[in-house]
């Protein structure tokens, strides 16, 4: 394949024939008045939109786009807890034992929840708990790897164990790791089907979705608050903040303590079954320990892979990323050499200053927001929590409610300091440190 080659500049998961998400979408406008009014509709905001809709309040959802244009519908699809970036070492050194283990707990019991939500609910969307394998990338990665999987059996009973690297290829067809580690309770879903699952609980219950109309500004207080787009205004009881990497600079107090940093995922032409049984022997989502990781997994049908990792730019530019993951992936699968990657695409997901997802209220705003690449159980189940506060529910309380929500003196929301870091973290993985 050479560089020159086209490719579909679009999410592979919206060629589904089943994800129509502008079905859902309000043809109108919205009203004057709602009891709640939710920014973002994403997976965050619809999860609170359904809780909301089914206790009985009036709910309505503004987008800045259409439902599902974040990285709700964009991401890998992979399910895991993310024991968040800190690991449980820096928890311990920023908020001590009992409060580390507690945050990391609460990780796992996230998964979990989305997990029995798509099955309660019956949502197709193509979820399978099949595990993930993270690759050691050197040798004192492995040893790394197999003392936080100890730490976190003995401490969180997590369901890990290690491969040595003379066993790996019953987890992966590649010799480019030094083994690595399974978690045997991850998983993958197509992640678009998944949000649309979300919009169809969400409206049936009531909810209002409504799509172009980015928020330009809150004000008021609790009980009464003013939501302006650039047409319309809207006063509502609550307002929960929902917009993650996709957090407007408009809403200064939350893009001043978020990180945006794009990440880019591609997708194979559609490869023979034997091949991608030689890729991913058990079907595994996969990960490794590089510093800018990659992720990756076959697709739910069986006849793609599935790679993405961190874009070096801020702004969308597939002609720098795909042919950068297309690499990454031939380095990984030297046999992928000639196959060609099919669709290529990218988003904003959000970090924070200390790492770690954060939930709370200012000046009467609800919200949930910085999942740190890692929200794809945790905004399902942050957005449900985010609800059971607004409607006073002790249910709500979480783990993260008692966490400082810092930014940066003179920091903005515009991180122009990333690409110098990716590019730097990029360097210390060619030099192995």
């Amino acid at each position: 394949m050479t560089g020159s080659e086209t490719f579909i500049h679009q999410p592979f998961w919206w060629s589904d024939s089943r994800f129509q998400p502008d079905s859902f979408v309000q043809p109108d406008l919205p009203p004057k008045k709602s009891d709640i009014v939710i920014i973002g509709a994403g997976y965050t905001g619809l999860s609170a939109a359904l809780t909301l809709a089914r206790a009985g309040r009036s709910v309505v959802v503004l987008d800045a786009e259409r439902p599902g244009w974040g990285c709700s519908a964009r991401n890998g699809g992979l399910l895991g807890p993310s024991f968040h970036k800190l690991g449980l070492k820096g928890l311990e050194r920023a908020y001590g034992k009992e409060k580390a283990r507690a945050i990391m707990r609460e990780s796992l019991d996230s998964m979990r929840s989305l997990v029995s939500f798509v099955e309660k609910e019956k949502i197709d969307c193509e979820l399978v708990m099949r595990g993930r394998f993270r690759g050691a990338v050197h040798p004192k990665h492995y040893d790394s790897l197999a003392r936080q999987v100890e730490i976190m059996q003995r401490e969180l009973g997590l369901n890990a164990h290690m491969v040595p690297k003379s066993e790996q290829h019953h987890e992966i067809g590649s010799d480019l790791y030094h083994g690595g580690a399974v978690y045997e309770d991850d998983g993958t879903l197509q992640p678009a089907l998944l949000l649309q699952g979300l919009l169809q609980k969400a409206t049936e219950a009531g909810a209002k979705i409504y799509g172009e109309q980015a928020v330009q500004d809150i004000s008021g207080s609790e009980g009464k608050l003013e939501v302006r787009t650039k047409s319309h205004s809207l006063m509502a009881r609550n307002v929960i903040v929902a917009t993650n990497g996709y957090t407007p600079k408009k809403l200064k107090w939350f893009r001043r303590r978020l990180i945006p940093i794009r990440s880019a995922v591609t997708a194979t032409e559609e490869l023979p079954p034997e091949k991608i049984r030689e890729l991913s022997p058990k079907l595994r989502g996969h990960g490794d320990t590089h510093r800018l990781v990659f992720y990756y997994r076959p697709s739910a049908d069986g006849k793609r892979m599935i790679f993405g990792g961190r874009a070096k730019d801020l702004k969308d530019n597939p002609q720098e990323y795909v042919p950068y993951l297309r690499n990454a992936m031939r380095r990984i699968y030297p046999q992928l050499q000639s196959v060609r990657v099919e669709h290529g695409w990218s988003g904003v997901v959000a970090y924070t200053f200390d790492h770690a997802p954060h939930v709370g209220e200012v000046d009467g705003v609800h919200y949930a927001m910085g999942y740190c690449g890692s929200g794809v159980g945790r905004a399902v189940y942050f957005g449900r929590k985010t609800a059971l506060k607004v409607l006073g529910d002790q249910e709500g309380r979480t783990e993260l409610d008692d966490l400082p929500f810092d930014s940066r003196p003179f920091y903005t929301g515009s991180p122009w300091f990333m690409p110098f870091m990716i590019r730097w973290h990029a360097f210390a993985d060619r030099m192995g440190w």
